[in-house]
């Protein structure tokens, strides 16, 4: 019986499994080709010689083998392109499983208000941090300040009404700044310094009154008011000194790339403070030894998993604007026909003070009498060192029941480390031009007798920008300075090249208000952070199952390419 190309042979039978489509197409094509050639053969035997027949039987064999080889080439061709589709499916699928596991969570932030009402004047910032806390402590970057116009609140106490008109501006400005959605969720805090400190001290009363008319004000807008209180000089200090070492980073530990250990910088040490205000002054820094003879002036902190034992004191009447009401009154009561003749204060330079005025403020009571004149005439000189002699006179260093202080009977231990100083440390020096270079105590003590002697007319055609009030007391305040760290605090000659003046750090102002910010944090409880769109074990799954698919088409497809015959061996 003759074969014909499209039989099945019996040996593979009806129960045998048919292979795939494509793979099904080419070994039909293979089949019908060698059937075909086979009949042909029979007809030629038929017909012709031995030696035609075969002839055309190699004709036919080449003929066999070449669409043989045609038909394997087109069929790689075709499974090669179905791997390759395959493996782009699957790493689309890799990076869309990974964009989606990985990508940018909504930022959530959150904002607070400080106020810094001090003797001078009141400042408002505004900071703002992520919800989410690291190690307990929030992460607040400072993001506008705003300067109120006028004196500080103390000076509002016969004028109570006007306080509401007196904190609009920057009270709208924080409107503007922080997005309306979250305005009822932003927490207010004013804290009031050593202006209101010493007001409390003539009358807790009026003291209260002005708190109260704050209070009110700010409660009248869209905020979260937490209330208006008054700081103490040890929290100001504290304060200060958390403010300047969290933005110098001597808090954080880092960790290395390859070691989930965390480990200090080289240079862990933190920053003692030095914080100058109109009415007070503070000293803050971590002393060598950790046992202190005086307790008051101890503090205890944990801050990123360590602790601190911070040694601070607020020398309050001690500022600058309150120091030179000392110097004045205690002048005065050895001047004749009222005039002064004040020797920090440039030559040519006059003012009258009334006498009223100057007994005014608690820090000058210890100098109070009655004087034959209500008022008196402030004559300049310009003379550094008579102006530091007399500074001196404030800093009673005649008696000290430790083993060191530094003025007063305050106990002080040995300096320890670099000191930032800041406030009105840093914006008398910066205005004498002492700030844009690292100069030894030697080279300012010079300018500043240089400074000091220049007339006044000079003087104020040289500024003529700058009020005259704050232009004529720059050399009282730059003197004050010097004999305030020198004589009062004891930093040397090279104790002074650990001294650095600080304005700002990384965008926020060095000063107390941002420690205190991030003692506040801790008390706004941080949301639960969002989570990811997959979890753990199925994004791991997915990653896994992907992975494989990618190396079985690789290995195929490899095998294909570099091995076709061994390939259609098995499958044909």
């Amino acid at each position: 019986m003759k074969k014909t190309g499209f039989e099945v042979p019996s040996e593979t039978g009806p129960a045998n499994l048919a292979p795939p489509t494509s793979l099904r197409v080419c070994y039909i094509s293979v089949s019908l080709s060698t059937s075909l050639t086979e009949t042909d053969h029979s007809k030629q035997r038929r017909g012709g010689g031995k030696d035609e027949e075969r002839g055309e039987k190699q004709k036919l064999l080449l003929m066999e083998d070449t669409k043989e080889s045609n038909v394997k080439t087109f069929c790689s061709k075709n499974i090669l392109a179905i791997l390759g589709f395959s493996s782009i499916i699957a790493v689309i699928a890799l990076l869309a499983v990974g964009l989606t596991q990985n990508k940018a969570l909504p930022e959530n932030i959150k904002y607070g208000i400080v106020l810094d009402a001090g003797s001078s004047h009141t400042s408002l910032y505004i900071y703002k941090w992520p919800a989410e806390k690291e190690n307990d402590t929030g992460v607040v970057h400072q993001v506008e300040e705003c300067r109120v116009k006028g004196p500080g609140i103390s000076k509002y106490v016969q004028k109570v009404n006007e306080i509401g008109i007196y904190l609009t501006d920057c009270m709208e400005r924080a409107r503007e700044v922080i997005p309306r959605s979250q305005h009822q969720e932003t927490p207010v805090y004013l804290g009031a310094t050593a202006g209101m400190r010493l007001l409390r001290m003539e009358s807790e009363e009026l003291a209260d009154r002005v708190l109260d008319v704050v209070e009110r004000s700010l409660s009248n807008y869209p905020f979260d008011f937490q209330g208006a209180r008054i700081i103490t000089g040890q929290e100001e200090g504290a304060y200060g000194w958390i403010t300047i070492n969290y933005l110098l980073g001597k808090f954080s530990q880092k960790t290395r790339w390859f070691s989930i250990v965390p480990y200090e910088t080289n240079n862990q040490e933190t920053f003692g403070a030095l914080d100058l205000g109109g009415a007070s002054t503070q000293i803050t820094f971590v002393p060598q030894n950790q046992t202190t003879e005086s307790p008051d002036n101890a503090l205890q902190f944990r801050l990123y998993g360590k602790d601190y034992n911070v040694y601070t004191h607020s020398f309050l009447c001690y500022g600058k604007d309150q120091a030179l009401w000392q110097k004045l009154a205690k002048d005065i009561q050895v001047a004749s026909n009222e005039i002064l003749r004040d020797p920090c204060f440039h030559p040519g330079y006059k003012k009258v003070v009334n006498v009223s005025d100057l007994y005014k403020t608690p820090c000058t009571k210890r100098f109070e009498m009655t004087l034959p004149f209500q008022q008196f005439e402030i004559q300049g000189i310009g003379n550094y060192q008579q102006c530091h002699q007399s500074i001196l006179e404030l800093f009673n260093t005649s008696y000290c029941p430790y083993s060191q202080c530094a003025f007063n009977g305050i106990f002080l231990p040995p300096l320890q480390g670099d000191f930032g100083a800041f406030s009105a440390f840093y914006f008398v020096m910066n205005f004498l031009n002492l700030t844009s270079e690292k100069f030894s105590q030697e080279k300012v003590t010079e300018m500043m007798k240089k400074f000091c002697s220049q007339p006044w007319e000079e003087i104020k055609t040289s500024y003529a920008g700058v009020k005259e009030k704050y232009l004529s007391e720059y050399c009282f305040s730059g003197t004050y300075i010097l004999s305030l760290l020198l004589q009062g605090y004891h930093f040397t000659a090279d104790s002074w090249e650990h001294i650095h003046f600080i304005g700002k750090i990384q965008g926020s102002d060095a000063g107390w208000t941002l420690g205190y910010m991030l003692n506040l944090t801790n008390m706004i409880p941080a949301e639960q952070p969002l989570s990811t769109p997959l979890s753990h074990s199925t994004y791991v799954f997915l990653m896994v199952l992907f992975s494989l698919v990618l190396v079985i088409v690789a290995i195929i497809g490899l095998l294909i390419f570099h091995k076709p015959s061994y390939f259609w061996k098995d499958m044909v």
